[in-house]
Order: C-alpha cells, then sequence, then structure tokens
C-alpha cells in the first residue's frame, strides 16, 4: 500500500542526523518537521530568514507573523534566530545546508530534478530550489513515484525544465526508497506491503534491483 505523505514525512525523518542544519521544501518535506526523533538535535531553515523551526502550531500556539518560506504559520524553537533572506541565501550558497528535502515533479536516472516549472501551467515558481540543490551537501527527494495518470516521475530523462543538475542522490517516493548511482535507479526499500513488481512498472528509468528488497520501517 502506498505511503500516505505523513509516512513519507516519518520516513524521510530517518535521513535525519544530529547536529544538522537542514532545509526543507514545501508540500509534503514541511511535514518533517514534526518527525524529528526525540532528543536529535536538528536545526531547521528557511528561506526567508529562520533559523529553528519548529513542528506547526496548533490554535492556540499559532503566531500569524511566523511563516516558513511557503507562507506557512510556523513555531520556532528555543534559540532560533531571524535574519535577512540575504543572509539565508549565504548560508546556503556557501555550502552550510547539511541536508534540504525537496519535493519533484520529475527526477532522472543522472540525477536531474524538475520541480519548479509545467509549461502552460501556473506554479509559484523556483523559490529558493535552484540554490539549495547546488549548496546543500545533501539531496533527499519526497513525492509520489506516478502522476495521478498513472505516469512515472522517476525516468531515463526528464521532460520538464530542470532545476539542478546530477545534484539528487535519494528519493523517498510513496512505494519505495531508491538511490542514484552510476546513472541508475537502485532500489533500496519497499513501502510496506507494496510489491517489487508494482515498482518496477511504475518506473520509467533503469532499475537496479537487490536479491532481498527490506520493508521501510515507519
Amino acid at each position: 500500500m502506498a505511503l500516505t505523505r505523513e509516512q513519507l514525512a516519518q520516513r524521510v525523518a530517518k535521513e535525519l542526523r544530529d547536529g544538522y542544519y537542514v532545509n526543507l521544501g514545501i508540500g509534503i518535506p514541511t511535514l518533517v518537521a514534526n518527525y524529528i526523533p526525540e532528543g536529535m538535535d536538528v536545526m531547521l531553515q528557511s528561506e526567508n530568514g529562520l533559523l529553528g523551526m519548529g513542528e506547526f502550531p496548533t490554535e492556540e500556539t499559532v503566531d500569524p507573523d511566523l511563516i516558513n518560506a511557503g507562507k506557512q504559520t510556523v513555531t520556532a524553537v528555543t534559540g532560533a534566530s531571524y535574519f535577512s533572506s540575504a543572509d539565508s541565501f549565504v548560508m546556503i550558497r556557501g555550502g552550510h545546508v547539511d541536508l534540504t528535502v525537496l519535493g519533484a515533479f520529475e527526477v532522472d536516472q543522472h540525477g536531474n530534478i524538475a520541480s519548479w516549472m509545467i509549461p502552460g501551467k501556473l506554479v509559484k515558481g523556483m523559490g529558493g530550489a535552484m540554490d539549495l540543490v547546488a549548496g546543500a551537501q545533501n539531496i533527499v527527494v519526497t513525492m509520489t513515484h506516478a502522476s495521478k495518470n498513472g505516469e512515472s516521475k522517476l525516468l531515463k530523462q526528464c521532460t520538464l525544465p530542470l532545476t539542478g543538475v546530477g545534484c539528487i542522490n535519494k528519493i523517498v517516493s510513496d512505494l519505495a526508497c531508491l538511490e542514484i548511482h552510476h546513472g541508475k535507479f537502485h532500489l533500496i526499500e519497499r513501502a510496506p506491503g507494496v510489491s517489487v513488481e508494482e515498482i518496477i512498472a511504475k518506473t520509467a528509468g533503469e532499475l537496479v534491483i537487490p536479491d532481498n528488497v527490506p520493508e521501510m520501517t515507519i
């Protein structure tokens, strides 16, 4: 069974490490803030100038003036700091973000990502994604494995305008966890109840499958 948005965020949270500075993209990635392992020291950074985001607020704790780059209301942890977006991008471009989690429209087997434009459709735009894929130490993409029409989003070659080239090394989809090595997708884990055959059917790019593919633990 395909993972829900919340389960995707829980699985991505397993990629966090103590002491990391992390940027969470718009959409599913923002949910990762709710699943940081207890006792782990992680600082979440937002392009609009906040270092130290916490979980999403409740009705009692919401502050309409405190938002992330996607204009969602957020909370701030003890020790958080606020600064200009210019300083925020200095941090990103200077390589001081350990992990970036992004959504995507397409990823291909060469590590290219398309996440900002679909010709003929109104999309918010690039935002900080181009800077993040160029400056982050490590990038994880989380998305649905296929479109609503059942078409694969893991391709041999991206068809949409690119956000970054050769920069993606791990994908957590609603069906599987994959890594990209030497121009191929490598299947690492499958979602609980999802068969290898379904993953093969919904992966258009070249896929390497080990003898044993364990189920994800959420």
